[in-house]
């Protein structure tokens, strides 16, 4: 077992985070994260209404009664979301842990956290980012690398050397990930001097997960080249795995198409017909570059122990010169 200032904070066992993924980060499967003694993230922009949200949350506590985070998506979408309700939920449902990610740091909301009592954790893919929400404060910070599945930023700065630049320049714990699938994974973030780790693409191809076995067994069959990048000419960079619908998003760019023409590829609609059909060329997916490392079909709590105890090991393998 890893104590870390991350599970101690969260009150977690282990010190692993379930990424957020949009239309995938339902209540069921948070609540599956969490049992397995991880921080399980739901997906507060899946939800329509203050009514669905708040009675999706209402789920997770009654299928847990471990620790879990919801996350408030800074994100351009194409249905416009006043997060302000969504705090009022948030607050309303008693709800102890917020994470934060998209395109700016949440000026406006991070007020109401500190006196709802939230622990806030804020992510982002950069040492300056992570600077500002410290002196915002944020008390942990979560920092993929470009090998990460879903939002990657601009920077363009691998895991191996933007997790160790923010240790060093922050006070705060910080949570690292991009390309973790494993054990190796795990103890490579803890040695970096992260506090914990956030997988995502991983945690696709798990038991639990609730996307279409055809996804789940593309994805196995996946390498690590099979992912290119999205969205970067609407400055929302997302790194996904290369099927036609990606693909076809890439062309759109290079032509110069708008957001509108972009959004009309990635929408949710689009995405949720891939996930609950099994059409695999319908939407996109985001996927890291870990997805090389995706060899089967684990529940969640298999995958966690598993990457423990192989970090375990690993840690008691490697002696000094």
């Amino acid at each position: 077992m890893f104590k870390t200032k991350i599970t101690e904070m969260l009150g977690i066992k282990h010190p692993i985070i379930g990424g957020t993924m949009m239309w995938i980060s339902d209540a069921d499967f948070v609540a599956a994260i969490s049992n397995a003694g991880g921080l399980g993230v739901l997906a507060s922009a899946i939800y329509q209404t203050r009514e669905e949200f708040a009675a999706a949350i209402e789920r997770v506590k009654a299928l847990t009664d471990k620790p879990f985070a919801v996350n408030i998506n800074l994100f351009p979408s194409m249905r416009p979301i006043d997060n302000n309700d969504y705090v009022d939920v948030l607050v309303e449902q008693g709800v102890k842990i917020v994470e934060t990610s998209g395109h700016s740091a949440p000026v406006e909301l991070c007020g109401r956290f500190k006196q709802a009592g939230m622990t806030w954790i804020h992510k982002c893919v950069g040492v300056r980012y992570a600077k500002k929400v410290e002196a915002m404060g944020a008390d942990a910070v979560t920092v993929v690398g470009y090998e990460n599945g879903g939002a990657t930023g601009a920077l363009d700065i691998g895991t191996l050397v933007l997790v160790p630049r923010v240790v060093e320049a922050l006070g705060l714990p910080v949570i690292g990930g991009g390309g973790v699938s494993d054990g190796r994974g795990l103890l490579a973030m803890l040695a970096l001097g992260a506090q914990g780790v956030i997988i995502g693409t991983r945690l696709l191809a798990t038991k639990e997960c609730p996307i279409h076995d055809n996804l789940k067994q593309a994805l196995l069959a996946a390498g690590e080249t099979d992912t290119m990048l999205v969205m970067r000419s609407i400055g929302a960079t997302h790194r996904v795995w290369a099927n036609e619908a990606a693909k076809k998003c890439a062309e759109i760019e290079a032509a110069g198409g708008g957001l509108e023409e972009v959004l009309s590829i990635v929408a949710g609609a689009r995405a949720k017909a891939m996930f609950n059909q099994g059409k695999l060329d319908e939407g996109i997916i985001s996927c890291g570059q870990g997805v090389g490392m995706v060899h089967d079909l684990p529940s969640v709590a298999e995958l966690f122990e598993r990457m423990i105890d192989q970090a375990a090991r690993m840690h008691g393998a490697i002696k000094p010169a």
